[in-house]
């Protein structure tokens, strides 16, 4: 088997525990619902280690929809020629929030990857899963 890097497993939706087994099911933006497993297929870690654990990820999808705010903000700004009259008012707006609803099922999963791999002291890298 090959070692799986952690930026790669977390790119990719992984489990954290042997950076194998995915972590959604679902495509990131299809008609099929994305849903979190609730073990990994591959080492059988359970994601959500306590009732509620998942709430904790709501802090991480704000803390990323807000930095998307402001860049898609910034942007606008940028392609809009420095316009900040008040009739653009509408244009920043739409933008950010439009901005806001495309990327919402990419904040939804990454802040949960983000929890997992980054944000949990009891989930750890195994490396006995990288033996064949």
């Amino acid at each position: 088997m090959v070692k799986t890097t952690k930026l790669s497993a977390v790119i990719n939706g992984k489990c954290p525990h042997c950076r194998r087994g995915d972590i959604f099911t679902g495509n990131l933006y299809g008609l099929n619902l994305q849903r979190t497993n609730d073990n990994c297929g591959h080492c059988g870690q359970r994601y959500e280690i306590e009732p509620g654990y998942f709430y904790a990820a709501m802090y991480v999808s704000y803390a990323m929809n807000v930095t998307e705010m402001i860049a898609t903000g910034f942007a606008t700004y940028i392609f809009s020629g420095g316009n900040l009259e008040f009739d653009s008012l509408w244009l920043y707006v739409s933008v950010i929030f439009g901005g806001c609803f495309l990327l919402s099922p990419f904040n939804y999963r990454y802040s949960r990857i983000i929890l997992l791999h980054w944000l949990s002291p009891r989930i750890g890298y195994n490396p006995i899963y990288d033996r064949p």
